[in-house]
């Protein structure tokens, strides 16, 4: 058994995601738990490189993991050919030109989403990509972690087994209360809540529910949307006082066709200003015509047709029933991994021995394009059509 280095170069990993979900828990896992096994029984070790603007934390981060490249220059690291993957979990700003920069020096590029903050440069740097691929044989991926969550994966076994039947509607709630920052410290980033800066809800969440909806229910047809700024004025990392010009909650309706034809309405709530009381930080709602379920983050409950109970309606008593105990637990059938993890190991595989991958660059423009669409509803008023992507 053989094991073979690849050099990545990570750019972009001194913030939350970069650092914990990218390095921490996916690359520096990967390297102790032995590399990345491929189909013959080989093994892929991820040599990082990790390239930021901050040189002392650069330093920091890569001491405190056993890391032993780091830097400052960019230009250097694409220059290097024994370094063959370029990652970027930087600003969205930045990310079109650094993938394509990095694609033009012969990389093959992984990144956060979204890819873009416009559809047109989405759609330019997808195109780029594939034209790299196809001259060049360079590979390319966007990031679609939620496909790998285990409340996910359990909901999406379901759809196969033909529990739900017919599916008729979804219903999404997400997100919590984000603090200010005036009376407690703020849990994001103060660039998350300006749009000069890439942030807003609709621009960071409704990428996710793109693949979601595409990959477990259906093809997004069409979607309207309500966007807010609910809390106007937050407090930086520093303590001074800004004006919050991104949305902090969106509120939209989505019609899909899903696989085997049928009609369904999603609904898609989510806000970085509402305290929860459900099962997890995100819940997913499915009804069909033979059954329900509700997944989080890590589990899910069903109730099938013939165990649906009889609540009758009388506002004069008090209810009787608990319905959260109406709901089976479907069990955990496997070892769940980290998603970032999983779908890392995936990408490895797809560049060393060419292993099927399907979550590309064209299919994070598809985010962007679902973005678009959002934001257009919202200042429009109206229903916007999502055609296919031609990409």
């Amino acid at each position: 058994m053989a094991t073979q280095r690849l050099g990545i170069i990570m750019h972009g990993v001194t913030g939350r995601m970069g650092m914990n979900q990218h390095l921490i828990r996916s690359i520096v896992a990967i390297r102790n738990q032995g590399g990345v096994t491929l189909s013959n029984g080989d093994k892929v070790m991820p040599d990082p490189i990790l390239i930021g603007r901050n040189a002392e934390k650069i330093e920091q981060l890569a001491r405190a993991h056993k890391i032993e490249r780091w830097g400052t220059d960019l230009d250097k690291a694409l220059a290097n050919p024994d370094d063959t993957v370029f990652f970027d979990a930087g600003t969205t700003q930045m990310r079109p030109q650094l993938l394509a920069k990095a694609l033009r020096a012969g990389k093959h590029v992984y990144c956060e989403k979204p890819i873009a903050t416009n559809l047109n440069e989405a759609v330019e740097i997808a195109r780029l990509a594939q034209e790299a691929g196809e001259k060049k044989g360079l590979k390319h991926g966007a990031v679609q972690d939620k496909l790998f969550l285990p409340g996910l994966r359990k909901l999406d076994m379901l759809r196969r087994a033909g529990f739900f039947g017919r599916i008729l509607s979804l219903r999404l709630e997400f997100g919590y209360w984000v603090f200010e920052g005036d009376l407690q410290p703020i849990q994001r980033p103060s660039w998350n809540y300006r749009a000069e800066e890439g942030g807003g809800m609709i621009l960071d969440m409704m990428c996710h529910w793109r693949y979601v909806l595409d990959n477990l229910f259906g093809e997004v047809k069409s979607i309207t949307c309500l966007g807010a700024t609910h809390i106007p004025q937050r407090w930086d990392e520093n303590g001074k006082p800004y004006q919050a010009t991104a949305d902090d909650a969106a509120y939209a309706i989505a019609e899909l066709t899903g696989f085997d034809g049928e009609p369904i309405v999603a609904q898609l709530n989510m806000s970085w200003a509402t305290r929860v009381r459900r099962d997890d930080l995100v819940t997913f709602h499915v009804d069909g015509t033979h059954g329900s379920a509700v997944a989080g983050l890590q589990e899910c409950r069903a109730q099938s047709r013939v165990t649906t109970p009889r609540p009758v309606w009388n506002p004069d008593v008090k209810q009787t029933m608990n319905f959260f105990d109406q709901w089976q637990e479907v069990p955990d059938s496997q070892l769940y991994d980290n998603g970032f993890k999983i779908q890392w190991e995936a990408f490895i595989r797809h560049v060393v021995e060419n292993a099927p991958y399907k979550w590309t660059l064209p299919e994070g423009a598809k985010g962007v394009q679902l973005v678009e669409a959002a934001l257009q509803s919202w200042k429009e008023r109206r229903w916007v059509d999502v055609p296919a992507l031609k990409v």
